[in-house]
């Protein structure tokens, strides 16, 4: 018997995930067209509905009310203000858009991690967003069969050229932030940089460097000092420095919070920004406009990071491809009371 004249006893015993596979779109766009949806764009629609069509799929009665859409937001840590931006950004496109958000953080565990894609396919959700985190590689291809759609915000590392990536400008930001400090008139600056690890780190550090070589000045490594981009790491950071036989008379702190924790240890030190070292953050987050002295900052636009990161993960599912894979929003130096020039400025 020849496939062309087979008994229909096979038509409807086709899954959702094999109509996904053969019309390359997600899992969950199949769904939306089975279930009359409409944020599914014509012509993954109609290649869909063929699809449908040909396999004779008759969708199976509801025994439940629909399951909401969802996304799923995964952190490395939430133990930021900067986490809570960005969480603020996706709640907002999410919620205008009808879509419910999951929020987890995985801790750089392969465990929590595993756990965390278990619990993905037990909630079908319509894509994920990973936020400064890495998942093993296993992980990325179970995503893929699974049909999940995949935004990488400020990625650790250099992700499959196929996830789109949301991040800030950052080479720009460290760039910015010490042509002020070098503007200023200071030519011994700090920095506390960020993990090394993070794409987003590296960028800002090498910045900074060309704005220094840029004055024709070097970096000079007994000035450089690694961070986590938490206050502790400022202050730590902060303390190594003046201890130095000749401090910097400015510090660039590779995030808001480690300037924080740098201002701190100036103040236990009997020290006041920036009469005797200016300092500059990076993220601008709420709270540093009402710091003593309010911060000097680079801005970075968390929350509209966490919007566009929405944004492209829901029309991945809708079965459309971004326009540009990689995207980088502006930063600002918002230029507050923390920085001056140095006491030996001429």
């Amino acid at each position: 018997m020849t496939a062309e004249n087979a008994a229909p006893v096979s038509r409807g015993r086709v899954t959702i995930t094999e109509i996904a596979r053969q019309a390359g779109v997600s899992v969950p766009t199949v769904s939306r067209v089975v279930n009359g949806r409409s944020d599914v764009s014509p012509s993954t629609r109609a290649r869909v509905e063929d699809l449908l069509r040909l396999h004779g799929y008759r969708k199976r009665p509801a025994t439940s009310p629909a399951r909401a859409s969802l996304l799923d937001l995964v952190f490395n840590d939430l133990d930021s203000p900067w986490a809570v931006e960005i969480i603020r950004g996706v709640e907002e496109v999410a919620h205008a858009a009808g879509v419910g958000t999951v929020v987890s953080a995985i801790h750089g565990r392969s465990g929590d991690a595993r756990e965390w894609m278990r619990n993905l396919r037990s909630r079908a959700s319509d894509g994920v967003i990973l936020v400064t985190s890495a998942l093993e590689p296993t992980l990325h291809e179970q995503l893929r069969i699974l049909g999940v759609p995949l935004v990488v915000v400020d990625p650790m590392g250099s992700p499959a050229a196929d996830t789109p990536t949301i991040g800030a400008a950052n080479w720009a930001g460290g760039l910015a932030a010490t042509e002020h400090l070098l503007a200023l008139g200071h030519r011994r600056i700090g920095l506390i940089a960020g993990p090394p690890r993070l794409l987003c780190s590296r960028a800002r550090f090498d910045g900074y460097r060309a704005a220094l070589e840029a004055a024709g000045l070097g970096v000079d490594e007994t000035l450089v000092v690694p961070g986590d981009f938490h206050p502790e790491s400022g202050f730590t950071g902060c303390t190594a420095l003046l201890d130095l036989p000749e401090p910097p008379t400015a510090v660039f702190a590779a995030s808001d919070q480690m300037a924080l924790g740098a201002i701190e240890a100036l103040r236990r030190r009997g020290l006041r920004t920036p009469e005797d070292m200016s300092v500059v953050g990076f993220d601008d987050l709420p709270e540093v406009r009402w710091s003593a002295p309010p911060l000097t900052t680079v801005r970075q636009p968390l929350a509209d990071m966490g919007k566009l990161a929405v944004r492209t993960v829901l029309s991945l599912a809708r079965g459309e491809r971004p326009d540009s894979p990689r995207v980088e929003l502006g930063t600002e130096l918002v230029v507050r009371s923390s920085t001056a020039p140095p006491r030996t400025a001429s």
